[in-house]
């Protein structure tokens, strides 16, 4: 396959995409399953292969990001109902104040998203970004955008996040200044990014579509006594501890042992968050007077809105597979390796590439760096932390349509497609772009 058939075959379903679903008013679930069929069969792809590899990638995506959902979704209402989400609006509006709510939201998406995937993060605090913005009169993009980059950015360029280990390995950077100068450069971009890009484009975009999901964290009544700001955060943030305590388990237990085997456990993203669930139906719920029943009714009801993120997040993983398993993403990616440009660039020009290709962040970065790192070994005067955080800039590119997060971010925030290309598909974009930008600049001084 050339490169030019790859380049206009993968614009052509991504624009395809767009203009069905915007355009046309079609279902987006059909339209990505449809066009996904379309683009492998065109691409060469035997037919009997082409339903398999998009099962396949739907799945993939689905075994993970599904539960996730299902139980932060969960989680979520439980805060909400209990007036938790309240109370820690009105602590956050008290100290920030009503003006700066959305640079409080990009400190605790930095602080929430260092120890946990972006997907995980964003369904944790988003009930708190209803809440805060119904609370305060504030739009919802200004609130919940600083924090989807802020999660964005610690995704992609902070350690210990599996993607950036595996680059951490393939550059063999050192951990620590790779910590270090993350957050250096990282905070920054989130700044960029986050309050600064909010605060311009939430005027623009008028959000017009009926959010059932942000109505169930909003339409409701105060409860008169709110519970603890001490313990409405520890609960919140439990999911958030037991993944650290998981991620430190080879240091403080022999590999292989019982005790290391159980702190891996209880450190598994899953099993974090249905701990913190089930939790939240004792601290939030049964503690503030709910029934069994009620917590049942709670549960059950808030997943209904979810169905239809949950399989546009699975078509989008979906789609990213039939563009790696029919070889367009392999025909780019070898484009990009046959152009002799700085080592830097290159890192984060093939992270673009997979990343626009298949999706995945985690998988643009695996790869990009994967590719680069053997270069690097033989190259003199760059700095292995640099390209880290170069290639984790590039891996969360432009936020394209076969990334679950681009559905997960339109369907919770109520956006039409062309808002979401509006709104986070720039905010992923600026983060690379800047995240480039910074590096190279660093690399003036780091060597």
């Amino acid at each position: 396959m050339t490169t030019t058939f790859a380049i206009a075959l993968a614009s052509a379903a991504i624009i395809g995409i767009i203009v069905l679903i915007a355009y046309f008013k079609l279902n987006p679930f059909i339209v990505l399953f449809t066009v996904s069929l379309v683009l492998a069969l065109v691409a060469g792809m035997p037919a009997d292969k082409v339903v398999t590899s998009f099962e396949a990638g739907a799945g993939h995506v689905l075994g993970h990001v599904g539960t996730v959902i299902a139980l932060g979704t969960m989680l979520g209402k439980m805060l909400a109902e209990s007036g938790g989400a309240d109370r820690i609006a009105l602590t956050i509006s008290g100290v920030a104040g009503r003006s700066r709510i959305d640079w409080a939201m990009m400190v605790i998406g930095l602080l929430v998203g260092l120890p946990v995937f972006f997907e995980v993060g964003f369904v944790l605090l988003i009930p708190l970004a209803f809440v805060l913005a119904s609370r305060t009169d504030t739009p919802l993009l200004r609130v919940a955008l600083p924090m989807g980059a802020a999660l964005s950015v610690t995704h992609a360029m902070i350690p210990p996040h599996p993607a950036t280990l595996l680059a951490l390995s393939a550059y063999h950077a050192n951990t620590g200044r790779t910590i270090f100068w993350g957050v250096l450069i990282g905070t920054p971009i989130a700044i960029i990014a986050g309050p600064l890009f909010a605060r311009f484009i939430a005027p623009r975009i008028h959000i017009t579509q009926p959010n059932a999901l942000g109505e169930q964290f909003t339409n409701r009544a105060v409860p008169e006594k709110l519970p603890g700001f001490g313990i409405t955060v520890f609960t919140i943030l439990s999911p958030v501890i037991l993944m650290l305590i998981g991620s430190v388990a080879d240091s403080v237990a022999a590999v292989g042992s019982s005790p290391n085997k159980f702190l891996h456990f209880i450190g598994n993203t899953d099993i974090a968050l249905v701990l913190a669930t089930i939790l939240s139906f004792y601290v939030l719920g049964l503690a503030r007077g709910f029934s069994r029943e009620t917590i049942l009714r709670f549960s059950n009801e808030c997943l209904g809105p979810t169905a239809l993120i949950m399989l546009l997040v699975g078509a989008g993983g979906g789609f990213g597979r039939e563009l790696v398993d029919s070889g367009v993403s392999k025909a780019i990616t070898d484009a990009a390796l046959g152009a002799h440009v700085p080592l830097l660039i290159l890192a984060w020009l093939l992270a673009v590439i997979v990343r626009v290709a298949c999706g995945s962040a985690t998988v643009a970065m695996s790869t990009a760096s994967s590719i680069a790192g053997p270069i690097l070994a033989h190259s003199h005067g760059v700095s292995p932390e640099l390209m880290v955080l170069v290639t984790g800039a590039g891996s969360v590119a432009f936020g394209p349509m076969n990334d679950a997060g681009f559905w997960q971010i339109k369907e919770y925030l109520g956006l039409t497609v062309p808002q979401t290309l509006e709104t986070w598909s720039i905010v992923e974009t600026l983060i690379a772009v800047f995240g480039l930008i910074f590096c190279l600049l660093a690399s003036l001084v780091i060597h």
